[in-house]
C-alpha cells in the first residue's frame, strides 16, 4: 500500500532533491528474510534429520531410548544455536533496512553494523520482477542498465540469489509486494521509463499477472 508523498526517507538524513517526494518505504518482514534469505527452515529440516539420524544409530547400538536419546542433545543445542543467530541475523537486518520508492529513485539503507545508502535513478533501471509467496510477502529484484555496476557483497542479502556477475538489487521478503510493485510501475512510467516486465515464477501467486504482461497502473 502506498505512503502519502513526502520530503523525507526514514532513517536517511540526507533530504531529498528539491521537488523530488517519497511515494512509498518500507521494510523487509525479518520472518520471511530469516526463510527466503538464510534458509532457516531448510537447516531446521537438516539438523531435524542429523538428531534423527543419530538416535537411530545410537539405538541400533543397543543404546536404551534414554540413552539414544541424550547422546543427541549436544546437536539439539548446537542446532538451536546456529537458528537462534540466524534469526537474529535476520531480525537485525529487517530493523535496520529501509526500502523507499521517490518519484526519481529507489533508494535501500542496508547493513548491520556498517550501512550504506543505494541509491539507483529510475533510468538506470532496466526492468523489474515480482515474486510473491503464500504468507503474503515477496520480492522485487531490479535488474540494471549494462553501465550501473554495484558490489554483490555490499548488498547481500538484499540482492537476487546468484547473480554475481551482474548484481541485481532486491526489495526482499516485503509485506504487500504487489502494491509495492504498483507504486514502482507508476514511478517508472511517471519518468518515461520502459514499462516494467512480470516476469512469473513458480512460487508466485495463482492471480499473478500472465508472464510478460506490464506492470501498469
Amino acid at each position: 500500500m502506498s505512503t502519502p508523498a513526502c520530503e523525507e526517507i526514514r532513517g536517511i538524513r540526507e533530504p531529498l532533491p528539491e521537488g523530488e517526494r517519497v511515494l512509498w518505504q518500507g521494510a523487509p518482514d525479518w520472518r520471511s528474510l530469516a526463510v527466503r534469505a538464510l534458509h532457516v527452515r531448510k537447516l531446521a529440516i537438516y539438523f531435524a534429520a542429523l538428531v534423527a539420524l543419530r538416535v537411530a544409530l545410537a539405538a541400533a547400538d543397543g543404546e536404551s531410548a534414554a540413552a539414544a536419546a541424550a547422546s543427541a542433545v549436544w546437536l539439539v543445542a548446537l542446532a538451536s544455536a546456529a537458528l537462534g543467530i540466524l534469526a537474529l541475523v535476520a531480525w537485525l537486518s529487517a530493523r535496520t533496512t529501509i526500502y523507499a520508492i521517490t518519484t526519481g529513485r529507489v533508494v535501500m539503507r542496508v547493513g548491520i553494523a556498517l550501512p550504506i545508502v543505494v541509491n539507483l535513478p529510475h533510468h538506470a533501471i532496466e526492468s523489474a520482477a515480482l515474486r510473491t509467496y503464500a504468507d503474503g510477502t515477496g520480492d522485487l529484484p531490479l535488474r540494471l542498465k549494462g553501465d550501473v555496476r554495484l558490489a554483490y557483497a555490499h548488498l547481500w542479502p538484499h540482492a537476487r540469489p546468484w547473480r554475481l556477475r551482474h548484481p541485481e538489487p532486491m526489495l526482499r521478503s516485503l509485506p504487500g509486494a504487489a502494491a509495492v510493485a504498483e507504486t514502482l510501475a507508476r514511478a517508472l512510467a511517471a519518468a518515461a521509463q520502459v514499462p516494467v516486465q512480470w516476469r512469473a515464477t513458480p512460487s508466485e501467486q495463482a492471480n499473478a499477472p500472465a508472464p510478460g504482461q506490464p506492470v501498469t497502473a
